[in-house]
């Protein structure tokens, strides 16, 4: 009897390894069968989305075959547990296996937000607001030249508040390594005091050539006790950075007493006016050797640079002839289009 019951169960239990058997087999030939879709497809995993959310989502598009089975396949694997947010290409006709595979490789596909030199901090996270693949707030204006100007890649679902890390970090590194390789007995005490020169640099000038020459102007002014006297401080001054003054500025505002009138205080503003790039940190704190104390535009997006305050002048009434020139062809434009209107 007892041999009786002993062979029926083993009997059982080798229908049952061989139906487990059979199962895992199906199972596995129908994650590794390729898939339906014709076409390259994007799909999103969106941050915090669970195995069941993504698997429901995926059978939905008719990506995937079976959901349960890419469920259990996923978690008898630990994939459930790396799932990675963002955006994944999968290639026409990829298996429900690969599948898995790219969507827990956090290879998501990578865009591209571009912070350019010389935005104010202000600037730069209403800009990231805007930019609808980050996700989150930025709970703070970060200070004043600490993010660096560049290219960075993100993925959709990326937190603004980390891209911002990074670009604090990445500019702690640029100045940190400027700071080491600076030319000798600079009038700059620190690095602050170095980022802040970089960022008036930025604003003056957008030429990279000009850059140290701009720089030396400054440096010199401040080995002879000289005023900067540099505008985009003044209007830092009046705007907070919170906007762009629009125009020219007025003897009235030049007279205004703000941390960062550079026309009535002495030495460099408190703070950065801007966030300069790597090229205007490097000029800061190595500048051209000249004995330039003066510069004014050229007409040509350019500036000219003199020794002399009678240099100077010379070079500030050119500027004006041609500023009042260019008055004078905007307003026989502005005429010439009115008359064009009235016209029958």
């Amino acid at each position: 009897m007892f041999r009786h019951v002993a062979s029926n169960a083993i009997t059982l239990l080798i229908v049952v390894l061989a139906l487990i058997g059979g199962i895992l087999a199906w199972g596995s030939a129908q994650m590794d069968k390729p898939g339906d879709f014709a076409e390259d497809v994007v799909f999103e995993v969106k941050p915090g989305d669970r195995l069941k959310a993504v698997s429901e989502r995926l059978l939905e598009r008719k990506l995937i075959s079976n959901g349960v089975i890419f469920r259990i396949a996923a978690r008898s694997g630990g994939e459930d547990k790396r799932l990675k947010y963002g955006e994944y290409k999968l290639p026409a006709y990829s298996s429900m296996r690969q599948i898995l595979d790219i969507l827990t490789s956090g290879k998501a596909l990578t865009y591209q937000v571009t912070i350019p030199e010389g935005l104010t901090s202000f600037q730069v996270v209403a800009l990231l607001m805007d930019e609808p693949l980050l996700t989150g707030d930025i709970k703070e204006i970060p200070p004043e030249g600490s993010l660096a100007p560049n290219t960075y890649a993100i993925s959709k679902g990326d937190s603004r508040a980390d891209l911002i890390r990074r670009m604090t970090m990445a500019q702690h590194k640029i100045i940190t390594d400027a700071w080491g390789a600076r030319a000798p007995d600079l009038p700059l005490k620190t690095p602050d005091e170095a980022l802040t020169l970089a960022s008036i640099i930025e604003k003056e000038t957008a030429k990279p050539e000009e850059r140290p020459i701009v720089a030396s102007v400054f440096i010199n002014r401040l080995r002879l006790g000289m005023r900067l006297q540099t505008d985009p401080s003044v209007i830092y001054g009046l705007t907070k950075g919170k906007g762009v003054l629009g125009r020219g500025l007025r003897q009235s505002e030049l007279r205004k007493r703000t941390p960062y009138n550079t026309y009535l205080i002495k030495g460099l503003p408190p703070t950065p006016i801007a966030n300069p790039g790597k090229a205007s940190i490097e000029a800061a704190l190595n500048p051209a050797d000249t004995d330039y104390l003066f510069f004014v535009a050229d007409g040509t997006g350019g500036h000219v640079f003199s020794r002399t305050i009678d240099e100077h002048v010379k070079n500030v009434r050119k500027w004006r002839r041609i500023e009042a020139r260019r008055r004078a062809e905007e307003r026989k434009k502005k005429l010439s289009a009115k008359k064009h209107k009235k016209q029958p």
